[in-house]
């Protein structure tokens, strides 16, 4: 069969892609470390303070975790056909239809191919559920990094969560992290040994291939 290459990814959304991923990353690690550090605390005071350091990056990286996730929010109403929310959301009848489609795939009952060029709408569950947790963090986040601001503790008010809960949900959604990293990169794995399309290129050329018939 002859393949064809398309432009699905546009330059915003790859940005946004590495920016999460990176910024994720960085979070992960050192809010683990800020949680339970390991490493020799006797050198604070003398010649390093390694926890205040971990949390410069902590913040350093979340913002850059902010600016990703509200880029995202910003594409799936802006950008291309492929990015909206409305081509991967199972709310519409095709949608619906593609998200059983791509969950017999996943359990190996059905073996066709997906005919979309953006994400399947099991995919898009996924990723919405992720933009969710991302918000989430990013309110929690703000109530601790500034306990003095009306605005975020207001916000922390209206959602009848204390500081202290704050703190709580913010390091297990942590955990939702590493779960749907895992996770994704299994998928992605599978996607290209089972049904090849240029999924992990395409984050970095902003193309995937697919028959001509599968525009």
């Amino acid at each position: 069969m002859e393949y064809r290459h398309y432009q699905v990814w546009g330059v915003l959304m790859r940005l946004y892609h590495w920016a999460f991923v990176l910024s994720m990353g960085t979070l992960a690690v050192t809010g683990l470390y800020i949680h339970s550090p390991w490493s020799l605390t006797f050198l604070e005071d003398v010649r390093r303070f390694p926890v205040a350091e971990m949390r410069m990056l902590h913040f350093e990286a979340a913002y850059v975790f902010i600016a990703a996730t509200l880029l995202r929010v910003y594409l799936c109403f802006f950008g291309s056909k492929y990015e909206r929310i409305w081509d991967f959301a199972p709310v519409t009848p095709r949608n619906v239809k593609g998200f059983f489609m791509a969950l017999g795939r996943y359990l190996y009952l059905v073996d066709t191919p997906s005919r979309r060029l953006g994400h399947n709408p099991l995919a898009g569950l996924a990723y919405i559920l992720t933009m969710a947790v991302a918000l989430f963090q990013v309110l929690t986040g703000l109530m601790l990094l500034y306990p003095e601001s009306g605005l975020w503790q207001g916000m922390g008010a209206w959602l009848s969560i204390t500081q202290q809960q704050a703190r709580f949900y913010h390091h297990l959604a942590m955990w939702y992290f590493f779960l749907f990293g895992m996770l994704h990169l299994y998928i992605l794995i599978w996607n290209e040994n089972y049904h090849p399309e240029g999924l992990i290129s395409s984050m970095f050329s902003g193309k995937k291939f697919h028959g001509p018939q599968e525009g």
